[in-house]
């Protein structure tokens, strides 16, 4: 079971243990799904957000 992270700081430090970054757009929401090897963590933000925090990412991301 995912659990939702609440807040970009947070993201942000989960991101130096993720394998995975999945990005889920969905009208005007975007959901980024990190995948560490024990947790599937959730974040959901806007667009714009969004793009701010996958630039500085140094993992693999997918798109869907």
């Amino acid at each position: 079971m995912p659990k939702q992270i609440s807040s970009a700081d947070e993201f942000k430090k989960l991101t130096n243990s993720a394998e995975l970054c999945k990005v889920v757009k969905r009208g005007d929401k975007v959901k980024l799904k990190l995948k560490t090897p024990k947790m599937l963590y959730t974040y959901i933000t806007n667009a714009a957000e969004a793009e701010e925090l996958l630039k500085g990412l140094k993992i693999e991301t997918e798109e869907f």
